[in-house]
């Protein structure tokens, strides 16, 4: 390893752990604890992380991945974003389908999931009631992001999970200084707009809202990521 990949590793584990100490939120604390304190049934027994959720995946990756916030029973269970629910096993299944992932499945942090070329976050990092952080969690929760992509140096590509996270990225890109274009790109799966020297593109959220209704198929969350990996090979030439 370099000693530029090894400092930007830590550069991310220090903002990890800022991250994981955050307690900014009264109501997404006492959410995120509550739902811990009595889980379903399936995961009685088990230990939850109960924290802020630091993004996962390649630090050296092209294709950053921007979803809402942790889910109450998946990331806040487990520690790890989209890990241990539904949403999770269609988001890495696709990742795996499209050469970014080294398995299709994520059920906890020891489960040996790699990413390569990808990484996965958020814009809210603990789980709100309903999944529906107010603006002013979400604004709280905004440097963050700001500071994670940063620290991406190499990511050209921005994947939004679903118009929350489409939203949250152009804030964040708006706040790392870069021009939004106007009018305001408008969220739409398999939107694209350009932002800087980011793309971004749109797609469905992997709820099952939309994967059980068919809203967003499969193939749909495989189109998107295998476009943004062509404009990922195509920021390296």
């Amino acid at each position: 390893m370099s000693a530029r990949s090894a400092s930007q590793r830590e550069s991310l584990a220090a903002l990890g752990r800022e991250v994981e100490a955050c307690r900014r939120c009264p109501r997404l604390v006492e959410w995120r604890e509550a739902v811990a304190a009595d889980p379903p049934k399936r995961y009685r027994g088990q230990t939850y992380w109960t924290g802020p959720v630091m993004g996962f995946g390649d630090p050296s990756a092209a294709v950053v991945l921007v979803g809402l916030a942790p889910a109450a029973h998946g990331a806040n269970r487990t520690g790890r974003i989209f890990t241990g629910d539904r949403s999770g096993d269609w988001l890495y299944g696709a990742l795996y389908r499209t050469g970014f992932a080294n398995q299709p499945t994520a059920t906890d942090r020891n489960d040996g999931l790699r990413l390569e070329g990808a990484y996965v976050t958020c814009v809210v990092r603990c789980p709100p009631p309903a999944n529906r952080p107010t603006t002013e969690e979400r604004d709280r929760c905004m440097g963050y992001l700001v500071r994670e992509l940063a620290q991406l140096r190499r990511s050209r590509v921005l994947v939004a999970l679903g118009g929350f996270g489409w939203d949250g990225a152009l804030r964040a890109l708006s706040e790392m200084g870069h021009a939004i274009p106007k009018p305001k790109p408008k969220f739409g799966h398999g939107a694209e707009t350009d932002v800087g020297p980011y793309a971004l593109l749109g797609t469905y959220h992997p709820s099952q809202q939309n994967t059980f209704t068919g809203r967003l198929t499969e193939e749909m969350l495989d189109g998107v990521l295998s476009r943004a990996a062509e404009l990922a090979a195509a920021s390296r030439r």
